[in-house]
């Protein structure tokens, strides 16, 4: 397949009239999308500005190449865009970006489109190539450029050079890498190509392996790794690394495999690394030059583990439950009036007895253990967060249990490194299993599940105590917190504290979170309506689609408004949140749904008052941005 069958001239702007990145990323989207490519304009945009927040996309020499792959694409596809000046990226090298091209690909796309949109990452290294764009003069020569590279670089194409020997490899060095990116269409196959580029400069053996959107390319061999001098594993996501047990290993991310392959080859040649050790043996070995991550880091990174994987369960547990109510408060109590057959069922699937509320704590706390030990960790977890639960302990407890089951996992591990090699076969299946999961319930039922339990009962206590002033102040933080990263780990801590005072018996909190997080995208809505001239045109059109992701609960609807005006729109926002939160409290409302927003206001107490408070909240951060934002640019707002 040819590059120029996803690349169109309706999917081509010679002249981009963005001057920032939230320009230029809404100015592509909006070219797929008028060309018939997208069947959801924001929700591909919010793939592309979350796949931006993992990593800049613009990787130097003048080249940007957003992509993401998204359910809202309708078929894979390409949209070039050209900057002569330049436009500021937020770029690796710190330079204007000129190149621009946006990659689409649908969820489900095949592997056929896949090799073909990597290609042209491959071909976007050559300086040649890039100065044929820049001189362009029409969408046809841009095409013919594409055709002639990608027919010049398949006609070079050849089959990897084979290893070296022991004794070459010996003599000569031999150097292996790996290149990964989270969406891997793009910066996976860069990184490689840049490293073959340079080791074929240098005259250095090297094998690169990618693990892209198709799968592994070019694997490592058992036998490759045994002759390697060092090894280069350049990737943003998790790979395979156990098999590197022994071998100096340098670890970075991709995008210095793109901009650094000449030093990361040389520190692998010279095996300026540390020496990797499998997960189970000792801890790996640190130099003065590697950064090691903080221990808020880690348990930060173990605890959205486990709330990730645990918001499913609360979101469409917590709906269905919502749903049941709609028949009546007690329709799912067979001795109640209301009963009702068809409500007791979806309050049964979504409920704390036995459906899916009921497996939020041993979910949280296996995907802990799981983030922290790897897979010998989940079951320990699971079972201590299920006993837990049973115990009465909540949330707090399925956190103890969670990071309880992932280290008693690893010094299960580390205990049993003695045993020779040929039973090393027994340790996942029955050793780790077993020890674990003892060594994690006993000291669950022993020691932690009493005291926790009354931590647990003296918050509920706590919680039906406040009223007045109390809970208006904690309405007032809570919902703050819900707008001050917007999804992001203080959003989620005021998020899992609302889910745990439902749990506890006690709606209030988690009204005022979900009014606090309704109103960033509304308010912003509502700004874009009423001071239509302190937005672009763009941002108008992103302004409507905020007024629908607010009434959902989706607080991530403003956040390409916070990236492209950070202090103004998140300053506003909290303190439109926090007031919707604090008048929340202060009316008394209160949600038995976890989620829903505005969909589930039946179900709120007070739902009129609940109403008043978010429409205040909101008014007072569309007010804000609508006097303390800049203006917009003439051009962007007609």
């Amino acid at each position: 397949m040819k590059i120029t069958d996803l690349l169109k001239k309706e999917t081509i702007i010679l002249h981009l009239s963005s001057s920032n990145k939230q320009e230029v990323i809404d100015e592509l989207v909006n070219k797929l999308d008028e060309a018939g490519r997208l069947s959801d304009r924001e929700g591909y945009k919010q793939a592309i500005i979350k796949r931006e927040e993992q990593s800049t996309t613009g990787i130097g020499e003048g080249i940007a190449i957003p992509h993401a792959k998204s359910k809202a694409v309708k078929n894979a596809a390409l949209c070039f865009g050209r900057s002569k000046n330049g436009i500021d990226y937020e770029s690796l090298d710190g330079q204007p970006a000129k190149l621009f091209f946006m990659i689409a690909a649908p969820e489900g796309a095949n592997d056929t489109h896949l090799d073909t949109l990597s290609k042209l990452s491959s071909m976007l290294m050559y300086d040649d190539f890039r100065q044929a764009l820049m001189d362009a003069r029409s969408a046809d020569d841009i095409l013919s450029i594409i055709d002639a590279k990608q027919t010049e670089l398949e006609g070079e194409e050849s089959a990897d050079q084979p290893a070296p020997d022991a004794a070459e490899a010996a003599e000569e060095g031999y150097v292996l890498a790996v290149t990964a990116c989270p969406t891997g269409i793009a910066h996976t196959y860069m990184a490689a190509d840049a490293l073959k580029a340079k080791a074929k400069e240098m005259g250095i053996n090297i094998k690169v392996e990618t693990n892209g959107s198709t799968g592994i390319k070019n694997p490592l061999t058992d036998e490759d790794i045994k002759k390697a001098s060092g090894i280069i594993v350049a990737a943003d996501k998790q790979v395979e690394m156990n098999r590197f047990d022994g071998k100096p290993v340098i670890q970075v991310p991709v995008a210095q495999g793109i901009r650094k392959p000449e030093e990361l080859i040389n520190r692998a040649l010279k095996q300026d690394a540390p020496i990797y050790k499998a997960k189970g043996g000792a801890e790996h070995e640190k130099d003065g030059a590697e950064e090691k991550t903080s221990i808020g880091s880690q348990i930060y990174k173990h605890l959205m583990s486990g709330v990730s994987n645990m918001l499913p369960f609360v979101v469409g547990g917590g709906l269905l439950i919502a749903i049941s109510f709609l028949f009546g408060i007690h329709s799912a109590d067979p001795t109640s009036a209301e009963y009702n057959a068809f409500a007791a069922a979806l309050n049964s699937i979504g409920g704390g007895t036995n459906g899916a509320f009921f497996l939020l704590v041993p979910v949280l706390a296996g995907f802990i253990a799981s983030s922290i030990a790897d897979r010998p960790g989940f079951m320990p977890g699971m079972v201590g967060g299920l006993l837990a639960a049973t115990a009465g302990a909540g949330f707090l407890g399925g956190l103890i249990a969670g990071f309880l089951a992932g280290y008693v996992t690893i010094g299960v591990k580390k205990c049993f490194n003695w045993l020779p090699s040929s039973l090393e076969g027994i340790k996942p299946v029955l050793l780790y299993p077993l020890f674990g999961l003892l060594i994690t319930g006993l000291i669950m039922v022993f020691i932690v599940n009493e005291p926790v339990v009354y931590l647990n009962t003296a918050l509920t206590n706590w919680l039906e105590t406040l009223s007045g002033a109390n809970a208006v102040i904690l309405g007032l933080i809570v919902g703050g917190m819900m707008a001050v990263d917007m999804g992001g780990p203080i959003n989620k801590a005021a998020f899992t504290f609302g889910i745990a005072a439902i749990a506890a018996g006690n709606g209030v909190p988690h009204a005022a979170i979900m009014a606090g997080g309704m109103v960033p995208p509304l308010g912003i809505a509502l700004s874009t309506t009423f001071f239509k001239h302190k937005y672009t045109r763009q941002e108008r059109d992103s302004g409507l689609t905020n007024y629908v992701m607010g009434a959902s609960f989706i607080t991530e609807g403003a956040i390409p408004f916070a990236a492209a005006d950070p202090i103004r729109v998140i300053v506003s926002s909290v303190i439109g949140a926090a007031t919707a939160g604090a008048l929340s409290a202060a009316f008394g409302c209160s949600t038995p749904a976890p989620h829903g927003g505005l969909f589930v206001i039946a179900l709120i107490e007070r739902p009129f008052m609940y109403l008043l408070a978010i429409l205040i909240g909101s008014a007072v951060t569309a007010i804000l941005l609508g006097f303390w934002k800049k203006n917009a640019e003439i051009k962007n707002v007609a």
